[in-house]
């Protein structure tokens, strides 16, 4: 296996780093870059729910993702110009949004809405992880100036989120892989867990060979450092922007 980038080890994080309003409009917000990869992640509040919601006394968090047309080098059309969101856009953005509502109380947040939109200005791999991660901070900060202004009683969030990838490259199991590592996985996975530890989501795809139980167990080892990690830059971030 080549040298990985940074010249990290192999449960090594790219370098990260959590800029907290970085959008001074939006109610919270975080420029988040984990190496090259670089999101801006933004919470708008709306005073309102969807239809179906309405009456109910419960809140609603919902996510939108999408890349600029040069974030990858080569330009991806933008969602606009052919009418409808790509099946990538579309599938990404309904994992963060599953991701953030498994940490609310919708009870706790009132008949509000939290959009959290994540614009990947530049894409080396991990674009899914690095929107989570650092629309969890956008979310926190956003409802920080919920409870701020007085307009809940009490914090919903019942935990925190992190994502991160990992994979098998060449036979190794590799932490947060960019992008020359993930094209060449053997195995590649994206896991989603809470700031105490709890599995929120796991994708994992066997591109070449049938995924190994001591592979997964590795794989899931190696996030869970990785997230304590991402959750420590988390806090730090909300802090800073509080």
């Amino acid at each position: 296996m080549s040298e990985r980038s940074y010249g990290r080890a192999a449960d090594g994080l790219r370098p990260v780093e959590i800029e907290p309003g970085f959008v001074r409009p939006a109610a919270g917000s975080a420029l988040i870059s984990m190496g090259e990869t670089r999101v801006i992640c933004t919470a708008s509040v709306q005073e309102s729910v969807p239809r179906w919601l309405l009456g109910r006394g419960r809140g609603w968090v919902t996510a939108e993702y999408g890349m600029l047309p040069a974030s990858t080098g080569a330009r991806k059309q933008r969602d606009i110009t052919t009418g409808r969101a790509d099946g990538r856009s579309v599938e990404i953005q309904r994992l963060i949004g599953r991701a953030l509502r498994g940490v609310v109380d919708f009870k706790a947040l009132g008949e509000r809405t939290i959009y959290v939109d994540c614009d990947v200005l530049q894409a080396d791999g991990g674009t899914r992880c690095a929107s989570i991660t650092g629309g969890m901070v956008a979310l926190e900060l956003a409802i920080g100036g919920l409870l701020e202004r007085g307009a809940i009683e009490r914090t919903p969030l019942t935990e925190t989120v992190a994502a991160v990838s990992c994979g098998v490259v060449d036979g190794v199991p590799l932490l947060d892989l960019d992008y020359s590592e993930d094209a060449t996985a053997e195995v590649d996975a994206n896991v989603v867990m809470t700031g105490d530890g709890g599995l929120v989501e796991v994708q994992a795809t066997a591109e070449r060979t049938p995924l190994s139980r001591a592979h997964l167990d590795a794989l899931l080892a190696l996030a869970a450092g990785g997230i304590e990690r991402l959750r420590a830059a988390q806090r730090e971030a909300v802090a800073a922007g509080s």
